[in-house]
């Protein structure tokens, strides 16, 4: 799960040495009622436990000993897990308003400083994320002109896999690229190129950090920022990074602001822009610059790389799976045909809205989910959770329920599909999280997947290149995806 940089190996025994002398007369502080769990190490918690080969497995089988509230200590940080639907339900719907919090986290709130919608809180995070909401729904998303948008990028990205000519390649650039100009389309309100150097430099800062954050100084500088901010180690380059992404996104929407049209709005940006000219005091407290930048940083974030590695996922699954791809395939052609596909293919189309929603739920790459925070203290399921505590719905838990899910640890799009064959929702299913903070974005991102994977399979059959067997063993990042591998996309005739 975590990778280890040189610099960091190098300096861990004087690190953890020098830690030691400086923490070791902290006292943790005792609550009574609070949440079970394994019993922490000296000054490493249970970060031992994240080791092991899958530390989804090793959360979840904590959580049948502990509880489905259960302590597990980063460092000397105590966070609080909840496993299963019914859990991460009742804290998040049921206790909605004593969870909305998000904890400031070290690497965020020295670059952020907790503007923005995703690790703001209060009021602030109230109107950003009304703001968004409104704003992503009046440029498109889940209405016709958004749909224009996605067939215009499958179109592209359909043309890029078929100049390999049925040679392998590695589809990951390529999809990034068209999700990527999805979301910038809504913010920014212009069309680039794939290979514009701004755009591309942002993308590639991205998955930088991406990469970066499960690195061992990363994780160190989030339990003890200020001794190990005198360190060196890439938690330096994920700041510089960040600092580096900021930088772009404000000479993005300075450009914009100089032929700024009060009447013909045409992005987020623009939105924005007119709330901070309208000067009413209650707007300019919460609309301005440094809400903006960070704003447009979490959506470039949250719209580009988590939809382009779902999107890998149903590829690696459907070449794992020859069988399900062809069954997709036969329900593209007798709905669609050779047609463009549209949204509203989606209701007539079961089997392949089933195989989308299994995709999300086996490529499960957020298993930790986001991180709240008790406002007040909480009373939840017996156990006493302290104001400030640090509570993360482990999302994985719930998409590998077995009370909602007969085979959870199968690729099996029957837990989609009714006993004549129709859609059924499930309840666990929430990829997208659950409550006050869950993914402003979803509807979007459920329009892309739908629309760039019929058209992907519409057009190809993916297979691996021969005597190669699929490895679906993810790579652990922020964000879990597939392993890079090469893929034949087979033109269909």
């Amino acid at each position: 799960m975590i990778t280890i940089d040189p610099v960091t190996s190098l300096l861990s025994i004087a690190i953890i040495l020098f830690m030691a002398i400086l923490y070791s007369k902290q006292k943790t502080e005792k609550h009574k009622n609070f949440p079970p769990g394994p019993r922490p190490l000296p000054l490493i918690g249970n970060l031992h436990l994240l080791f092991r080969k899958d530390p989804r497995k090793t959360v979840i089988e904590l959580s049948k000993k502990y509880g489905s509230v259960m302590t597990f200590h980063f460092g000397t940080w105590k966070v609080v897990f909840l496993c299963g639907y019914d859990t991460i339900k009742e804290a998040f719907v049921n206790h909605g308003d004593e969870f909305a919090n998000r904890p400031k986290l070290p690497i965020f709130a020295k670059t952020t400083k907790e503007n923005g919608v995703f690790f703001s809180n209060g009021e602030s995070w109230k109107a950003m994320r009304r703001f968004t909401i409104s704003t992503l729904r009046d440029y498109g998303m889940g209405r016709k002109a958004i749909e224009v948008k996605i067939n215009e990028e499958a179109e592209i990205l359909v043309k890029a896999m078929k100049s390999y000519e049925g040679q392998p390649f590695d589809n990951t650039e390529l999809l990034s690229a068209a999700v990527s100009n999805v979301i910038i389309s809504v913010v920014v309100g212009q069309q680039f190129s794939n290979d514009d150097p701004t755009i591309r430099n942002l993308m590639g800062l991205i998955k930088d950090n991406v990469k970066l954050f499960s690195s061992v100084s990363a994780l160190l500088y989030g339990l003890f920022p200020s001794l190990i901010d005198l360190l060196p180690g890439t938690h330096h380059k994920i700041s510089e990074n960040m600092k580096n992404m900021l930088n772009i996104i404000t000479e993005i929407y300075n450009k914009q602001k100089e032929d700024l049209n009060v009447n013909d709005q045409r992005s987020l940006i623009d939105s924005f822009l007119v709330k901070q000219q309208e000067g009413k005091s209650e707007l300019s407290k919460y609309f301005n610059n440094e809400n903006l930048t960070t704003l447009i940083y979490d959506l470039f974030v949250a719209g580009m790389d988590t939809t382009s590695t779902t999107l890998r996922w149903a590829i690696v699954l459907m070449i794992k799976y020859p069988e399900i791809q062809k069954k997709v395939q036969e329900e593209i052609d007798g709905v669609i045909g050779t047609a463009q596909p549209q949204a509203e293919h989606r209701k007539e189309m079961p089997y392949t809205d089933a195989v989308i929603h299994e995709v999300q739920r086996v490529g499960d790459i957020a298993p930790g989910g986001s991180p709240h925070e008790a406002i007040q203290d909480v009373t939840f399921r017996g156990h006493f959770i302290p104001k400030g505590t640090a509570v993360f719905p482990f999302l994985s838990s719930a998409l590998t329920d077995e009370a909602y899910f007969e085979k959870p640890h199968e690729f099996y799009p029957q837990h989609f599909l009714d006993a004549q064959g129709h859609f059924r929702k499930n309840e666990s299913f929430i990829p997208f999280s659950i409550g006050k903070r869950s993914c402003a974005g979803e509807t979007l991102a459920r329009m892309e997947l739908f629309l760039f994977f019929t058209s992907l399979l519409q057009n190809f059959t993916f297979q691996a290149p021969p005597g190669k067997e699929v490895d679906l063993t993810p790579t652990w990042a922020s964000l879990l995806g597939p392993k890079p591998q090469m893929t034949f996309a087979i033109p269909r005739t």
